[in-house]
């Protein structure tokens, strides 16, 4: 039983319920549990009911933020109790998931430290002012603790105020250009003198999202370490990898990606190991189990396999 955390504050996001249902139902998910915030009149957006009917959603909590994730994570009267919660959030959600994890009582795994969202642009001269603004801002404005930096490889100073140009002039044509003047104060622009400073400080830092507007972007993509996504090139923006690229926009933030990888089918997945040996197995192996028992101290283990070659002399 899985529950997927769909965010809802303030966007609908559908797209969110696609990339964490999809996965769970290709996975053969038995149960799914969606956790999605409702509207002010108590009802759920009708696009995310969609998907939920879509994935074969088999529970819908009307709640969001930390509260959602609790009531998943221990159960309570009406919300089933889930073995493992996927999705985005902002940081109190993911500081929710993380508390969870840890918790023994709760007994239930995550799919990793998912929000705020943040996103990492690599710029050169070569790049457009405008693709590189949009890139920018099309994370900014998801909410007021987003992320955004701006890498800038030998840029003149011309040439980063065509960028800053760019951003106020988009900014203020954007219905949530209150959220990107709160985001933006939190971000910040690094002038680094050659691509392999930029790729150092972007697999230190571990972007959500990383996008490559240089020259030659593709040459560089073998020297990323740590990031949830990549999007090589100026016709890459984000905004694909949100809805139809065909990655999951569902990705490790806060550094985590240097140790998750985003949602995918085999999050949904575990691995059972099983073995029978036959007679014949046990007598060729039964001497190096015994040997490596015994260099252990463990007596028991050796004696397991030594009681069973007794038996076949």
């Amino acid at each position: 039983r899985v529950g997927l955390y769909v965010p809802g504050g303030t966007a609908v996001l559908p797209s969110s319920a696609l990339m964490l249902g999809v996965p769970a139902q290709v996975a053969g998910c038995r149960e799914i549990v969606i956790a999605t915030p409702p509207r002010a009149d108590g009802s759920i957006v009708p696009e995310v009911l969609y998907v939920a009917h879509k994935v074969g959603a088999t529970a819908i909590v009307k709640a969001g933020g930390a509260q959602a994730i609790a009531a998943m994570a221990y159960g309570t009267e009406t919300v089933p109790k889930v073995d493992k919660i996927c999705g985005p959030g902002n940081q109190y959600v993911t500081a929710a998931k993380m508390l969870a994890q840890n918790d023994t009582a709760a007994m239930v795994a995550i799919d990793m430290p998912a929000g705020p969202s943040e996103v990492l642009v690599v710029a050169d001269a070569t790049s457009n002012p405008a693709y590189v603004a949009s890139d920018l801002l099309s994370q900014a404005e998801h909410g007021p603790d987003s992320q955004v930096v701006l890498l800038a490889v030998n840029m003149t100073d011309d040439q980063l105020a065509a960028v800053e140009a760019q951003v106020h002039e988009q900014a203020s044509r954007l219905p949530r250009v209150e959220i990107v003047r709160q985001s933006v104060p939190k971000s910040f622009c690094l002038g680094v003198k050659s691509m392999a400073d930029a790729m150092a400080f972007s697999n230190a830092y571990g972007p959500e999202h990383l996008i490559l507007q240089n020259d030659r972007a593709s040459d560089y993509v073998k020297d990323v370490v740590n990031a949830g996504s990549v999007f090589v090139g100026q016709y890459s923006p984000e905004s694909c990898g949100d809805y139809a690229s065909g990655t999951n926009h569902t990705l490790p933030t806060y550094g985590f990606s240097k140790m998750y990888s985003g949602v995918n089918t085999g999050t949904f997945l575990k691995h059972i190991t099983s073995q029978e040996l036959t007679r014949e197995g046990l007598a060729n192996i039964g001497q190096t189990v015994m040997t490596l028992a015994e260099v252990e101290e463990l007596e028991a283990h050796r004696n397991a396999v030594a009681i069973r070659l007794r038996d076949m002399v």
